[in-house]
C-alpha cells in the first residue's frame, strides 16, 4: 500500500455528488433560496424560532445528513425569512465527540453552498479564558486555534475536489473583517457595547471539560475563549468561499485556579444561554437585517 492510500483509508471522505444530492433533495422540498446560513450553538436554538414562515426539516429525514445526539441541540433544519433575507438555520450542530468523522460534521457546509449561501453565521457557548470576560458577554470571534488540527485532525484532510475549492486554503482571513466591524455597530446601536467582545476562540476536541492545566496553557498561548465546535465548520465554509462570521457567548468562566470549587457543566451552558437568549437573537437578527448595506460598501 502507498503512503497516500494508507492516509486516504483512514479519512471519511464526503463526496461532491453526495453534497450535491443533499442540497437538490432540500432545494425539491422547499420554495426557499438561502443566501444566508445560521448555526445555533448549544442553548441558543431560538434564533430559529425569529425566521418567517419557517419550513422545517428534521436531520432524521435529510439524505446523508448526521443526527445531532447533545442536549440542547434540536436537531432541524428551518428555512424560511430572517428581516427580509432567505435563510436556512441549523437548530443544533455536530461535534467531533459525537464520534462522526470530521468530514461527515462539516458536511452541512458544503451543502448550503451548493444551495446558494452566501454568508455563514455562527453561534456557540464556550468557556471564558480571558480573565477580564464576565459570564454571559457575547465575543466576536476574530480568530482561532485550531488544536485538533495539530494532530492531523482536519475536515479538508483527503483528497481535495477542486469544485469546492482549493488545495491549500488561506485562514489568516477566516472570520470576515467587515462583518465584525458590523456586529460592533450593531452592539453600539442596540447598546449591547458594554457585554461585546472580540477575541480568539480556541476548538478542543471534547467531551470532557479542560483541565486547569490545559486552560493555563491555551491561555498563554492567547485564546480567549474554548469550546468543542465552529472551527472546523469555518475551515469547510472558507475552504468553498462562503464569508464567516462567528460569536461565542461566554457560558463559565474557566478555571484556572487549584483552590478553586468551581466546576465546568452543561447544565450551566444551557442556562446562562437562556439567560443572553434574548440579546443575542437581536445582535443577529439586526446583522443579517444590514447584510445587503455592508455588503454593497
Amino acid at each position: 500500500m502507498s503512503e497516500s492510500q494508507g492516509i486516504s483509508s483512514c479519512v471519511c471522505v464526503v463526496s461532491y455528488d453526495e453534497c450535491k444530492t443533499t442540497a437538490d433533495w432540500l432545494l425539491s422540498n422547499t420554495q426557499v433560496r438561502p443566501i444566508v446560513g445560521i448555526v445555533c450553538g448549544s442553548g441558543l436554538g431560538g434564533l430559529a424560532e425569529m425566521i418567517k414562515d419557517p419550513q422545517i426539516f428534521k436531520y432524521s429525514d435529510i439524505p446523508n445528513f448526521p443526527r445531532s445526539t447533545v442536549h440542547g441541540h434540536a436537531g432541524r433544519l428551518v428555512f424560511g425569512t430572517l428581516k427580509g433575507k432567505p435563510c436556512v438555520c441549523m437548530q443544533g450542530r455536530f461535534h467531533l465527540y459525537e464520534g462522526y468523522p470530521i468530514q461527515k460534521i462539516t458536511l452541512p457546509m458544503r451543502v448550503f453552498k451548493l444551495m446558494g449561501v452566501e454568508t455563514m453565521i455562527m453561534t456557540n457557548a464556550a468557556g471564558g479564558l480571558n480573565q477580564d470576560y464576565k459570564v454571559g458577554d457575547i465575543m466576536v470571534i476574530k480568530d482561532h486555534i485550531n488544536m485538533p488540527g495539530f494532530a492531523g485532525v482536519n475536515p479538508l484532510s483527503g483528497p481535495n475536489d477542486d469544485r469546492f475549492g482549493l488545495r491549500f486554503p488561506c485562514m489568516s482571513d477566516a472570520y470576515d473583517r467587515k462583518l465584525r466591524q458590523l456586529a460592533h455597530d450593531v452592539a453600539a446601536e442596540l447598546g449591547f457595547s458594554e457585554f461585546v467582545r472580540e477575541g480568539v476562540y480556541c476548538v478542543l476536541g471534547g467531551p470532557s471539560f479542560e483541565t486547569i492545566a490545559e486552560c493555563c496553557m491555551l491561555h498563554m498561548l492567547g485564546a480567549d475563549a474554548v469550546g468543542m465546535s465552529t472551527v472546523h465548520e469555518v475551515i469547510v465554509a472558507r475552504h468553498t468561499g462562503m464569508r464567516c462570521f462567528a460569536l461565542s457567548l461566554i457560558s463559565n468562566r474557566a478555571v484556572m485556579d487549584y483552590d478553586s470549587h468551581e466546576k465546568a457543566n452543561h447544565e450551566e451552558v444551557l442556562e446562562t444561554g437562556r439567560l443572553r437568549a434574548e440579546q443575542m437573537e437581536k445582535l443577529v437578527s439586526t446583522i443579517v437585517a444590514q447584510l445587503e448595506h455592508n455588503i454593497n460598501n
